[in-house]
């Protein structure tokens, strides 16, 4: 069975960025390495992955990351 994770990361700006992917392990590791100088996160590291959550439908997982994100707004 596949899954699907929703993520946050916490920069060392303190900046919280929220992230779906399919594998968090390879996910975070990409985003800890920079490999993209143009990325948000670049020069935001070294970066903390606080929460993550499995889901094994990619619908539930869309919709759980639409729903933080909506909720992350609201607190600007």
């Amino acid at each position: 069975m596949k899954s699907y994770y929703i993520y946050i990361i916490k920069c060392a700006d303190g900046l919280l960025y929220t992230g779906f992917t399919n594998n968090i392990d390879r996910r975070f590791q990409e985003h800890q390495d920079g490999r993209n100088k143009n990325a948000f996160m670049h020069k935001r590291r070294p970066l903390e992955l606080i929460f993550h959550q499995e889901f094994n439908a990619v619908e539930q997982a869309i919709y759980f990351e639409k729903k933080l994100k909506k909720w992350s707004a609201k607190k600007n």
